[in-house]
């Protein structure tokens, strides 16, 4: 950080008239919108654009052709280098993606403290956002100003890493700006011969992704992204820039490993430990399809004991997925192992299809590719060998390394019926429960297309990684979980006008995906949901998303934000506000 700069910034700021002094009641009942007594005068905004160097912008959605619109607002990359666009492009009854009515693009955490001391001194609706892929839309707000980190993506890599204050032993690691996007920070890790504990979806941003958790490919290999979280660097709502480790501030630094993003603060970086880079990494894909319910009811019972011996260790991550016609598609990816040993790691599952062939079909369709795991997020091993597995960033100047998974696609800018999640603890897979676990899965398929993502749940973990995942604030279950249920719908993208949502249709798919959550939780009726996967509507969601730990999450709260400037959906501390983040309950 330049520090003059910061320094000319925060006078500036302080003896503004324009900006004036902080308001005498920061508790104030409601937050202005444009044109309501209380919002920014044009001199205002001009006094935070001279603060920020002409970083303030007003916010409006790209303007597309109709042919122009298909291709680009179905590009990850794209829709990430807009402030007026997010990942997904609403939740039925919930939200819709709107622009903020104006931006910081911020480059230097003096930007943001530039914008947090004004939204805090005029009582404004303060949205954060990095790469824009928050499920409950935490990302944009209409009437607000927009703290926009995209070009905070600077990334270093360190051979050893000290973390402020702190008399520990020089670690490997990687600090990454809060706009970075996973893929670069792997391609900067494992550039240096290291791997980094991130998410799956190339595009999602490092600082939203560590605040929730971090769960990713490989978790039951290397644990959470928060776990390895060693130094954050945020501007709390007091506009002070602070750095953040177990040795300064430790509660704080608690709260950002899993306490949920655009909470505490703006997280402007973050620094992360970094782990020995596995021999090799791969991918095996399998459809297997059952010929009859009863069938399905086999085939699933002799999944589960499979996942009890072969799936549940630190070698493998992803999903299977179960559907309404009987089939169960296998999507698993494996870390540490060879083909071959990936490969015989299937065989008794296949075999058990193979010796069945009136009640199964499929076990020819097994597919398993390895590859080194320096090259495995090097875009061109796709371009040159993998087309089938990668799309591409297609844009004039676009980096030639830069891909999504196919896989992930029809994420991109969906508009949410619904979606729900569930920890399914390892219980389950005991001799005397299984039963009850297959009838749950085979009772939820009947409604919905039901998702188990191994990755997403540490059970099986090595006790290092259990132990350090303990030290976040992740809700406990899902440290003996061995998968997390998903169940979710969704529709065409609204960006551009290209479809308009079908509230009947809507409505079919959320009681759908509803009665197939209810069917599962008859096997797990208490557990927790993941932080950045979950329901909108989720009943009871300070305990579903943080269990045991929310109490002290909202102590930290009240400490760091007692006037509740950061505010997000089902974040820790909104209790006390509407929807919108708008007004102030009555106590």
């Amino acid at each position: 950080m330049n520090r003059r700069h910061f320094l000319a910034t925060a006078l500036s700021l302080a003896a503004s008239p324009a900006l004036g002094a902080p308001q005498a009641d920061m508790a104030a009942t409601s937050r202005p919108r444009p044109g309501q007594v209380g919002w920014p005068s044009d001199a205002d905004w001009s006094a935070l654009n001279r603060a920020t160097s002409g970083r303030l912008t007003r916010v409006t959605p790209p303007k597309l052709a109709p042919a122009e619109a298909k291709q680009l607002l179905a590009n990850p990359f794209y829709i990430g280098d807009q402030p007026g666009l997010t990942e997904s492009s609403g939740w039925f009854e919930a939200w819709r993606s709107e622009p903020s009515a104006y931006m910081v693009a911020a480059e230097s955490s003096a930007d943001v403290v530039a914008a947090v001391r004004f939204a805090k001194v005029h009582n404004l609706r303060l949205v954060v956002k990095g790469r824009g892929h928050s499920y409950f839309g935490a990302s944009c707000a209409p009437d607000s100003l927009m703290l926009w980190t995209r070009k905070m993506d600077a990334i270093t890599v360190h051979d050893g890493f000290i973390p402020q204050g702190s008399s520990s032993k020089p670690v490997p690691a990687i600090t990454a700006g809060a706009g970075c996007m996973w893929l670069h920070a792997y391609q900067a890790a494992t550039g240096a011969g290291r791997y980094v504990q991130g998410g799956g979806c190339t595009t999602v941003g490092v600082a939203g992704l560590v605040q929730g958790g971090g769960f990713g490919n490989f978790s039951k290999g290397f644990g959470t992204a928060a776990a390895s979280l060693l130094e954050a660097e945020i501007v709390t709502a007091d506009g002070e820039i602070r750095v953040v480790n177990e040795a300064r501030e430790p509660e704080l630094f608690w709260a950002l490993k899993g306490g949920g993003g655009g909470t505490f603060g703006v997280t402007t970086r973050l620094t992360l430990a970094t782990h020995p880079l596995p021999t090799s990494v791969g991918a095996v894909n399998v459809t297997l399809r059952a010929r009859s319910d009863d069938a399905y009811r086999k085939l699933l019972a002799r999944f589960v004991a499979f996942c009890a011996t072969s799936l549940c260790n630190p070698h493998w991550g992803e999903q299977v997925r179960l559907y309404p016609d009987n089939r169960l598609e296998i999507r698993m990816v494996f870390q540490g192992l060879t083909t071959d040993e990936a490969r015989a790691a299937f065989k008794p599952l296949l075999d058990f299809v193979a010796a069945n062939p009136d009640d199964f079909g499929g076990k020819d369709s097994i597919e398993v590719v390895g590859v080194p795991a320096r090259y495995f997020w090097n875009g061109w091993l796709y371009r040159l060998f993998a087309r089938s597995a990668a799309n591409f960033d297609g844009r004039s100047g676009a980096p030639w390394t830069d891909y999504w998974w196919k896989g992930d696609g029809e994420q991109v800018g969906a508009f949410w019926h619904a979606y729900t999640s569930a920890w399914l603890p390892s219980s389950l897979l005991s001799q005397q429960s299984r039963t009850l676990l297959v009838d749950a899965l085979f009772g939820a398929s009947r409604h919905w297309t039901v998702g188990l993502h191994f990755n997403k749940g540490l059970f099986g973990a090595s006790p290092d990684v259990i132990a350090k995942a303990r030290n976040t604030a992740t809700h406990p279950d899902a440290f003996d979980a061995f998968a997390l249920a998903i169940i979710a719908a969704a529709g065409p993208t609204t960006f551009g006008g290209l479809a308009t949502p079908d509230p009947d249709l809507a409505k079919v798919h959320r009681d759908r995906v509803n009665a197939a959550m209810q069917a599962l939780r008859t096997a797990a009726p208490n557990a927790g949901v993941y932080v950045n996967e979950c329901d909108y509507f989720q009943s009871d969601w300070q305990n579903a998303l943080w269990g045991p730990n929310y109490q002290r999450l909202l102590d930290i709260k009240r400490r760091y934000d007692p006037d509740g400037l950061f505010f997000v959906h089902h974040g820790v501390g909104t209790e006390g506000w509407s929807a919108d983040g708008f007004t102030r309950l009555p106590a």
